[in-house]
């Protein structure tokens, strides 16, 4: 359900704005947006496991909190970090 130490630093040099970039929106968004997709395919299988739904709950409100900041401060930076996430919004 959670994603490896490789994936995530793949995420890592993908997203990152500039070098040694760990913390930001766009980097924070993409983790989130990976853990999910694991997730909701965790999910296919096991129907009734309500405590990880919880958690996938708590990950997309996380996602829209910072989809929510960048949106604010830079409608383009936006549009472009959606469109290569695939996120519908």
């Amino acid at each position: 359900m959670s994603i490896t130490a490789e994936r995530k630093q793949a995420l890592i040099k993908e997203y990152a704005t500039k070098a040694d970039d760990t913390g930001s929106p766009e980097v924070q968004v993409a983790i989130l947006t990976e853990r999910i997709a694991n997730l909701t395919d965790h999910f296919k299988t096991h129907v009734k496991d309500n405590h990880s739904r919880r958690g996938l709950l708590k990950l997309v409100s996380q996602r829209r909190q910072l989809l929510d900041y960048v949106k604010k401060g830079d409608q383009n930076r936006y549009k472009t970090l959606i469109e290569r996430l695939g996120i519908r919004r």
